[in-house]
This record gives structure tokens, C-alpha cells and sequence, in this order.
């Protein structure tokens, strides 16, 4: 009987002439652009200008990108720096290597300075990302599957992966999809928190934490069935205690956070919606005062006919007690 199985691409990466078109890299920055733009969205929703998630990203993003490849490589260090090894390829993040705590952290400081800047709070902006991250996670995961790399124990369900490479260890053979489940994980924790949110009024960095404790404890159970090599502590992977460690912090936060500030941010970025409806008000402004500018225009207001009506009630009176002085004038 064939097995059914899902096919690992032959190569990772294709060449335009000389420029190599790495698949790994293709679906980084595919869910980088799918992030910003689902953050936006959410962003504006919540009272933000367009535009602000792009601006904060620009410094997200790179200190995300440094973070997980630092922390790949210093839980990995053995890949560079063991016996063999050439430190060199610790810089060639396209070849695969990024880890999610590293990149979640040292992204949270790159959002840091881009909202300081731009001033806003950081939570609020967190709280708008957070999906948009989830889903970027669902689609990085499939640069796993391009380079052959991150699967679980063997498995005979026909979605197993077929591994063909025997490179760095690689044993060929047929294993669990666990980029595959993670993917599914991450599309399944955006829904979530895009529901939570909307049914609970979620803010003050409460979606983002939702998004933390339940990447965490799917990446839980998934971390434990890969067979690639990792540093143990007691027994357990040390992915598996960070993602329990991350858990505990994330739920923990959402506790507090929601007796010590219960709702939603009233506002989210300074002067946007003064911004985008100053125009409107202006014109309500205009219309409103239109009919008396027109006539005073026109020399004819209600206003300017009531001060002539004055001005020679005053006259009048002024005649009627000095008639010489009336006849004078």
C-alpha cells in the first residue's frame, strides 16, 4: 500500500541569474507585510492614524529579526561554534534559524522606540499587532517545510512529511508535519484573539498577552514532539520551559492587568481623530454660519440690521432731548 504523504520541495531556493530566491526568506517577509497590514486595519479601527503600524514596524522588525536569530544561536551554539563548525554561517539567517522568544523580545524594544516616537502607548499598539503576528508566525513556519527542517517523531498518517535531505543529520523518512501543526496553531490563535477581543473589548496589552499564553501552549505540546537536537532541562526541551515560563508571565499579566485597568484605551494615538475629521467639522463649522456671513457679505445680516436699528433708535432719542443739537448735525 502507498503511503500518502505530504512532499518536501526538492530545493529551497531558486536562482534569478545570479540572485537567489530562498523560500525561507520569501515567507518571512510575507508574513511581515501580512502583519502590518492586518495591524493597520485593527490599528485604524481603534482610532489610530493609517500608516502608524507601518512607522513602528520599521523598528520592530529589524530588532525582531536580530533577537531571533540571537536567540537561536546562542541556544544552538553548537551549530557554530561546535567542532567543525564555521561561526561564519551564524549570519545566515537565511538558511533557516530564528527563534520566536528572541524576536517577540527584542521586537517589544524596537515597538518601544518606533511608539515613543510617534507617541503613542505601547500596549494599545500590542493589542493591534497581536493577530497580525500570529498569522506571520502561520506563514514564516512554512519556510521550515522549503528547508527540510523542524519535523517530529516518525508517523505513518498519510499527512506525514517526506524528508529527503540528508543533510546536517537528516535521516530521509516520513515524520510529523510539525511545522505544519504550528501553522494551523498560529491561524487558530489569530482567530482567537480577533474574537476575544471584540467580545471582551480587550485592551491595555490584554490581546497581546492572549496571543503570548496561547501561542505558548499550543508551541507547548509541539515543541515536545520535534526530534531535532535541543538543549534538555529535568527531562523537558528548554523551548518547552521557556514556552511554560511565557505562559505562566502572559496569564499572570492578564489577571492583573484587567482589575488594575479594566476596558479599552479611550484613545490610542494623540489627535487622530481630531486629525482625520477636521476637515468635516470645519465644514459643519462653515455651514452652520454661512447664512450669517453671507448676508453680512451682503451688508443685509440679521446682526448688522439690528445695530442700524439701534444706532438711530439712539440718534432719535438724542433729537427728541436736544432738537438744536439734532438740527446740527
Amino acid at each position: 500500500m502507498e503511503l500518502a504523504y505530504i512532499p518536501s520541495p526538492s530545493r529551497g531556493v531558486l536562482y534569478l541569474g545570479p540572485v537567489p530566491l530562498r523560500g525561507y526568506a520569501f515567507c518571512i517577509i510575507i508574513g511581515v507585510f501580512v502583519a502590518i497590514w492586518l495591524g493597520n486595519r485593527r490599528w485604524v479601527a481603534r482610532g489610530g492614524r493609517p500608516g502608524t503600524v507601518a512607522d513602528v514596524a520599521v523598528w520592530a522588525v529589524p530588532f525582531g529579526l536580530v533577537g531571533g536569530r540571537l536567540y537561536h544561536v546562542i541556544t544552538d551554539y553548537q551549530l557554530y561554534f561546535g567542532e567543525g563548525r564555521d561561526w561564519v554561517d551564524a549570519f545566515k539567517v537565511w538558511e533557516g534559524g530564528l527563534g520566536i522568544w528572541g524576536a517577540i523580545a527584542f521586537g517589544a524594544v524596537g515597538a518601544w522606540i518606533g511608539a515613543r516616537r510617534r507617541g503613542i502607548p505601547l500596549p494599545a499598539y500590542a493589542d493591534a499587532v497581536a493577530p497580525g503576528i500570529a498569522l506571520a508566525q502561520a506563514i514564516g513556519r512554512w519556510g521550515n517545510w522549503f528547508n527540510q527542517e523542524l519535523y517530529g517523531r516518525e508517523t505513518d498518517l498519510p499527512w506525514a512529511v517526506h524528508i529527503t535531505s540528508s543533510l546536517d543529520g537528516r535521516v530521509p523518512g516520513y515524520y510529523h508535519p510539525t511545522f505544519l501543526y504550528e501553522s494551523l496553531w498560529c491561524i487558530g490563535v489569530a482567530l482567537l484573539v480577533i474574537w476575544a477581543d471584540r467580545r471582551f473589548t480587550l485592551g491595555h496589552g490584554r490581546a497581546f498577552a492572549l496571543y503570548v499564553a496561547a501561542y505558548c501552549a499550543g508551541r507547548f505540546w509541539i515543541e515536545y514532539m520535534r526530534v531535532d537536537e535541543a538543549h534538555h532541562v529535568l527531562g523537558l526541551r528548554l523551548n518547552n520551559w521557556t514556552a511554560l515560563v511565557v505562559f505562566l508571565l502572559a496569564v499572570l499579566y492578564l489577571v492583573l492587568s484587567a482589575r488594575k485597568r479594566p476596558g479599552r484605551e479611550a484613545v490610542v494615538e494623540p489627535g487622530a481623530k481630531d486629525g482625520s475629521g477636521a476637515e468635516g467639522k470645519d465644514g459643519a463649522d462653515s455651514d452652520a454660519a454661512s447664512p450669517a456671513g453671507s448676508d453680512e457679505a451682503d451688508g443685509g445680516s440679521p446682526a448688522g440690521t439690528g445695530k442700524a436699528d439701534a444706532d438711530g433708535a439712539t440718534e432719535a432719542s438724542k433729537a427728541a432731548a436736544d432738537p438744536t443739537e439734532a438740527k446740527g448735525k
